[in-house]
């Protein structure tokens, strides 16, 4: 992160105590319970696949297909895939060994419905490249215990053009469970992500909208993140309103970074995570039940406290133009997370007491060509919540490295503006 050294003198016995996380093998419904098709039976859906012309309908059946080989509909226009219901037709590719997605899609105007997806061994369901895609009423997990043989994304639109996922259900992947990538125009709405080290995260995406939904018990329920590297650069335009963000307290169990300086940032998210916003632009976020995350409600931090090459083209490492408001906080779920680094920072250096949950903590790291004093809010942070003793912000001071670690309370300075986010999600299907 953004220390060059570990924050090592912690107490080794608090380390052990605040650092177990919350785990579960919950699942939507026990798939084993379905009657298991036949081979032929199996062969018929992996043939409508390939067969599948433009403008047609992929019926898939009650029951349990164990498919053996990837699903992919490839460059057609105005296809419905459609089962009969999440918990009456399950494909699974617990034997498929080789390959990445369970079902992959490349195409416009397609839409999958009213089925589940278990034990891919990559991503559940990829779209990519895909204009009008929609993903409704599908159920994408994994069911085998062994989290570090998970896919990493469970529903998985990356490069595509007017999204919407309504009413599924993602839980168990090892990164996020419904992942948008460089992609625009994207709603997210009455949608269940439990059991991944991220329930839903939107990344290097234009014009979101993330409503309705439940994320609970994941390491980190909300994110919106931008990366550098990527073929779209920034991300901008999204809104986060109406969720349930419940005690996202699971353990995070994304495969480790390693020696790979672009490695996973995810796998960098503290256990205990409501929402947290890196180098993100354009953010509002409000109406927000935020609720019983143990290390912090709301995280807004710059790319360069990833300790990452923080510079590329058409790309800013400040997240900046951000607007959170209106929302409810419940700090009650124990002591911050110390496995991961933002978490020791959240837990040691906080305004308001060691080891002390925070409603909303900004890494206070800002674009000094723009102003030399943080007290202009140059990066346009603006919150305007219920204030007073019982609300927990921590303002960070990091510019000057970790011997010299500053933290403040006072929220005056972004206290005193609003952005709100204007979004055009019109083209988006129905």
């Amino acid at each position: 992160m953004f220390f060059k050294k570990k924050l090592s003198w912690l107490p080794i016995l608090a380390l052990f105590i605040f650092a177990c996380g919350e785990s579960s093998d919950e699942q939507l419904f026990d798939s084993s319970l379905l009657e298991k098709r036949s081979q032929e039976e199996t062969e018929k859906v992996i043939e409508a696949f390939m067969l599948a012309e433009d403008n047609s309908t992929i019926e898939i059946p009650e029951g349990f297909f164990e498919i053996n080989t990837q699903l992919i509909l490839d460059s057609k226009t105005n296809v419905q895939i459609k089962g009969a219901g999440m918990k009456k037709t399950v494909l699974s590719f617990r034997n498929l060994k080789t390959g990445g997605e369970g079902v992959k899609i490349v195409g416009n105007n397609i839409s999958i419905e009213d089925l589940t997806i278990e034990d891919a061994p990559g991503d559940g369901i990829k779209a990519q490249h895909s204009d009008g895609i929609v993903f409704r009423q599908i159920n994408v997990t994994w069911t085998h215990g062994d989290k570090s043989k998970n896919g990493t994304y469970a529903i998985y639109p990356v490069q595509c053009k007017n999204v919407l996922i309504d009413g599924c259900v993602a839980s168990h992947s090892k990164d996020a469970g419904i992942y948008v990538g460089q992609s625009e125009n994207i709603i997210v709405k009455n949608s269940l992500a439990f059991g991944n080290v991220a329930g839903i995260e939107i990344e290097n995406c234009d014009n979101a909208e993330v409503f309705d939904n439940v994320t609970r018990n994941n390491a980190g329920g909300i994110l919106v993140f931008n990366l550098p590297g990527l073929p779209k650069s920034d991300g901008r335009k999204t809104k986060i309103y109406n969720n349930q963000i419940i005690e996202n307290n699971h353990e995070n169990f994304a495969t480790p970074l390693g020696e790979d300086p672009n490695g996973n940032t995810v796998t960098m998210i503290p256990p205990g995570s409501g929402i947290i916003l890196l180098a993100a632009k354009e953010v509002e976020i409000y109406g927000n039940e935020i609720l019983r995350n143990k290390t912090v409600g709301v995280a807004i931090a710059s790319y360069q406290i990833t300790g990452f090459p923080s510079e590329a083209p058409n790309w800013s490492p400040f997240t900046s133009n951000i607007y959170i408001h209106d929302n409810s906080y419940d700090r009650s779920k124990g002591f911050p997370d110390l496995s991961r680094e933002l978490g020791q920072l959240i837990s040691v250096y906080n305004a308001h007491g060691k080891a002390k949950t925070q409603d909303i903590v900004y890494d206070g790291i800002w674009d000094e060509s723009i102003s030399e004093d943080i007290g202009s809010n140059p990066m346009n942070i603006c919150i305007a919540e219920a204030s007073g003793d019982d609300f927990h912000f921590t303002r960070f001071h990091l510019m000057d490295g970790e011997d010299n670690i500053e933290a403040f309370s006072d929220l005056s300075t972004f206290s005193n503006c609003s952005y709100p986010i204007a979004t055009d999600i019109t083209s988006v299907p129905n």
